[in-house]
């Protein structure tokens, strides 16, 4: 595991000005500020994700360098997040969205979103949002944007003070006896 503030250096960025560029292989980056954080793996292979809405269903093709990201915007358990970026990432589950005035959504504890490039938001209801490319975040986190890359994720508007950690993959208890 290793720790990186977003003071760091990353050994150079080229992909552009303002964007910090984190390599990023079968392991997973954690993004965490005071009170919340993003646990974010990369898709890894090509695969279809169905999302589920109250009026349809539809899939989405997924890339190898697509991202998923989980977010907690209250904290919470990392272990949690890294259940369900496994869920989705290794074992396809739809993503299911409620209807806005869904009672269920004041109880979600956590959000995710599998895209190449997630923009993360305070101001939207958490688990109503149909399109890939925007998650419910904590204002902390807000205004965050994440791609991508070959290689890596291009980080965008890092807020000050958030601590970037990679995590290495863990095999469940489960996948350890097969």
């Amino acid at each position: 595991m290793s720790k990186k503030s977003e003071s760091s250096s990353s050994g150079g960025s080229s992909a552009g000005p303002g964007v910090e560029t984190v390599p990023l292989g079968s392991e997973l980056l954690l993004i965490q500020g005071e009170r919340s954080f993003l646990l974010v793996g990369k898709a890894g292979s090509r695969f279809p994700l169905c999302i589920e809405t109250p009026d349809e269903e539809y899939c989405l093709a997924v890339d190898p360098d697509d991202l998923v990201v989980v977010s907690m915007p209250e904290g919470g358990p990392v272990e949690q997040a890294r259940m369900m970026l496994e869920l989705v990432r290794r074992y396809h589950i739809p993503l299911v969205v409620l209807g806005k005035d869904h009672p269920g959504t004041k109880r979600l504890s956590m959000v995710v979103s599998v895209a190449p490039e997630i923009l993360l938001a305070c101001d939207i209801r958490r688990g109503t949002h149909p399109e890939q490319h925007l998650l419910c975040s904590s204002a902390e986190l807000s205004g965050l944007s994440l791609a991508g890359i070959s290689g890596g994720v291009a980080i965008k508007q890092l807020p000050f003070g958030v601590v970037v950690e990679h995590l290495e993959t863990e095999n469940s208890s489960a996948d350890k006896q097969q």
